[in-house]
């Protein structure tokens, strides 16, 4: 959020409001999808998404070739993706708070990265149950916590709240906006908007994947929640707190130099920083713990994509690999690593996106077929898986 705005105004938030509605109608559409064209594998793993929909979708329509051409191609992009945006990226935003919090890691950087990926470890290895239940442990805590710090900044600032809202709408059609707003809702905003919620990219879709449901209607519409709470919501409290302080503009060497580097989880901490002190120790925790989160999702997306091409006997390499790549995030240029994720997003949600729109015809079939069972009763009447 805070580099999308510090890289294209007050304007740029706008349409990063906008990719998440957009994003509710994508993210509905691929979970139905992965939710239809899950694969039960005999050993009791689940094995979903993209992937999945992709090949065996189109295999639907005689175009047997081109989905699994297409599946291939979006594993690839996946197992990069896992590696860059969820990983790397991840690791360099995380890094950049915890150097500001505790200066040995400046000279130090790498002894980070290895606390961390024995850490990350400890939780990849053992799978998806245990995936989930550090997460469902984690991400609530953390964004109720998140939301009071926020909920602080904009009460202190509340007669600014009117003016903030007024220089998003009129910013949102500048020159700078549409270059840093409107690219980042394909680019910027597919790594910042959707990196929220993840909408676009078919990633999500894996995680929903085990969901124990019989009518994949019913997951796609829970999904819809996520865009609107993710980048609707959260992301634009985050945005308000920035604009309203205005450390997105830079004017002292501390905050040039970290939108330079685009470290926009330091600048964040600026802006809360600016109105309390103590604000940034405690964001800076959080951070930390929301990257970790995102850190070990991204590792079972990967995981799957890998597992879908080599086969899951091998699983155990990518987790090396991923392991291997949060040592190496430390030593690596921040600015480098948003750019690489930005290529990334956009890799994975062509073929994503170009596949849902070709299936959104079916997907739209189980829609009115729910509705017509919901509507006569037929569904209180049949289990779910």
């Amino acid at each position: 959020v805070s580099i999308a705005i510090s890289l294209g105004g007050a304007g740029a938030a706008f349409w990063m409001i906008m990719a998440g509605f957009l994003g509710m109608t994508l993210k509905f559409t691929e979970v139905t999808l992965s939710i239809k064209y899950r694969e039960f594998l005999p050993d009791g793993t689940i094995m979903g998404g993209a992937m999945e929909y992709l090949s065996k979708g189109f295999a639907t329509k005689g175009w047997v070739k081109t989905g699994k051409y297409l599946a291939f191609i979006y594993a690839i992009f996946l197992i990069l993706g896992a590696i860059g945006a969820g990983n790397t990226f991840q690791v360099s935003q995380s890094l950049g708070i915890m150097q500001h919090e505790i200066s040995f890691f400046n000279d130090y950087p790498y002894v980070f990265g290895i606390i961390l990926a024995f850490i990350t470890g400890l939780v990849i290895i053992g799978g998806i149950k245990r995936i989930a239940n550090v997460a469902e442990r984690i991400v609530p805590f953390m964004v109720v916590f998140y939301l009071i710090m926020v909920f602080w900044v904009l009460f202190v600032n509340f007669s600014l709240i009117d003016d903030a809202f007024i220089l998003i709408f009129k910013e949102a059609f500048t020159p700078t906006a549409v270059a840093g707003g409107m690219f980042g809702a394909m680019a910027q905003g597919f790594q910042r908007a959707v990196f929220s919620n993840e909408a676009g990219l078919g990633s999500a879709a894996i995680a929903h994947a085990p969901a124990r449901v019989k009518y994949p209607i019913r997951q796609g519409l829970v999904s819809l929640y996520e865009p609107f709470v993710d980048t609707i919501i959260v992301c634009t409290m985050t945005a308000l707190v920035v604009i309203i302080t205005g450390v997105y503009t830079g004017g002292t060497p501390e905050l040039d130099a970290i939108i330079s580097a685009k470290q926009g989880a330091n600048l964040t901490s600026a802006a809360f920083g600016s109105v309390v002190s103590w604000f940034p120790h405690i964001l800076g925790f959080a951070i930390f713990m929301f990257a970790f989160s995102t850190m070990i999702s991204w590792s079972y997306y990967g995981e799957r994509a890998w597992v879908y091409i080599f086969g899951i006997k091998s699983s155990i390499v990518f987790k090396l690999i991923f392991l291997a790549f949060i040592v190496i995030a430390t030593i690596v240029n921040t600015g480098l690593m948003v750019d690489f994720s930005s290529i990334l997003f956009l890799a994975l949600a062509i073929p994503n996106i170009f596949g849902i729109v070709i299936m959104s015809g079916d997907v739209k079939g189980y829609l009115k077929d729910y509705m017509s069972k919901l509507k006569s009763g037929e569904l209180d009447n049949e289990a779910i898986r």
